[in-house]
């Protein structure tokens, strides 16, 4: 089943869809954000995305069990403080977009709540991503679902049962399952649980197409996606990592994005399809395969032996199946070094 999201069809049959996410990484400044988007163009993004939430509508302010974090990249913030600052200003929303569409970009958003999903509705979004700490929100995907528009869904933490009713739920409200998204959603990943084989398992058990959210270190993983399948990858994108930010660590630079963006449509466009016909850039090389050759002059009559015949290169003589047919024969005429052999120069086996 293929999918589009602005025009741009996204399936098996077409290039890797590559999303840049933004997250955090505008550091708390528009002129970033925007040199963000300027920049996730130059390195073959297809597409950019953001996250829309407050503190406020994704937690609370709180410093109860739990809304403390104990471990990891962000260890011994609130939750409320976290997000508070690596949230996106709704406000700035109609300006990136814009920035976005200036450029031939597409935009969309992951929303947290349904005003969320209300507010980037409001600004036409072609599509929405469900982010993973959110599949389990039923309602919310729901909702999402009930805007008829594309929704990409990141699976990481989720059994395979709650990604069953999370396929069932948008399926029910819109007709069409979600573009699934193998994802692990350690931050950052380490590349021996990414498990990525798991891409044409979801595939085959939801009927549907298959990317990647990839928080690994590196571009590796992607393009190994791509090759098992991957119809979309999507990987956090930041101006520099020195810079800071909640999500620098497990961000690709400008640079590093452009590369793992031409490696993913080179990895595609290398799967082709399974066949064995000779290749146009083999054509001038297959006449230097083996084959039989006269590697000495031989006067008719010869009973031909491995000093009269040979198989070596080029191509021009008989298949070398057939050397153990042509040895033991008398030559039928005389024969000179460098020729290819074939059927008319040999005689019978002497009796």
């Amino acid at each position: 089943m293929d999918f589009a999201i602005a025009g741009r069809a996204i399936g098996p049959d077409h290039p890797p869809y590559v999303i840049a996410e933004l997250s955090g990484n505008h550091n708390g400044d528009i002129g970033r954000a925007l040199a963000l988007i300027d920049a996730a163009k130059e390195a073959g993004a297809d597409a950019v995305k953001l996250q829309t939430y407050t503190a406020d509508t994704i937690t609370i302010a709180h410093d109860g069990p739990g809304f403390r974090l104990e471990g990891g990249l962000w260890a011994g913030r609130t939750l409320h403080d976290l997000y508070q600052e690596a949230h996106t200003p709704w406000d700035w929303h109609p300006r990136l977009f814009e920035r976005a569409g200036s450029l031939g970009l597409a935009a969309f958003s992951s929303p947290f709540d349904p005003t969320a999903v209300d507010f980037l509705e409001g600004l036409d979004v072609p599509a929405h991503k469900i982010a993973s700490f959110e599949l389990v929100d039923l309602p919310l995907v729901r909702r999402v679902a009930r805007t008829g528009k594309p929704v990409i869904l990141s699976t990481g933490m989720a059994s395979l049962g709650e990604i069953a009713e999370a396929v069932d739920a948008i399926r029910a409200e819109s007709g069409r399952p979600p573009i699934l998204l193998h994802c692990t959603s350690g931050y950052p990943t380490p590349i021996a649980e990414v498990d990525l084989r798991t891409i044409p398992h979801l595939a085959s058990a939801f009927r549907t197409v298959v990317g990647l959210s990839d928080h690994t270190h590196g571009v590796a993983v992607p393009i190994a996606a791509v090759a098992l399948g991957a119809v979309l990858v999507e990987k956090h994108f930041t101006l520099k990592r020195a810079d800071g930010g909640p999500d620098a660590a497990f961000s690709l630079e400008p640079e590093e994005f452009r590369t793992m963006a031409q490696a993913c449509r080179d990895a595609w466009a290398a799967l082709g399809r399974a066949d064995y016909a000779l290749k146009p850039s083999e054509a001038a090389n297959a006449g230097l395969r083996r084959s039989l050759y006269v590697v000495a002059d031989v006067p008719a009559g010869t009973v031909l032996g491995p000093e009269h015949v040979r198989s070596i290169r080029p191509g021009g003589g008989l298949p070398p199946k057939h050397l153990p047919d042509v040895l033991g024969r008398r030559a039928a005429r005389a024969l000179t070094r460098g020729e290819p052999v074939d059927w008319a120069m040999l005689g019978e086996r002497p009796a």
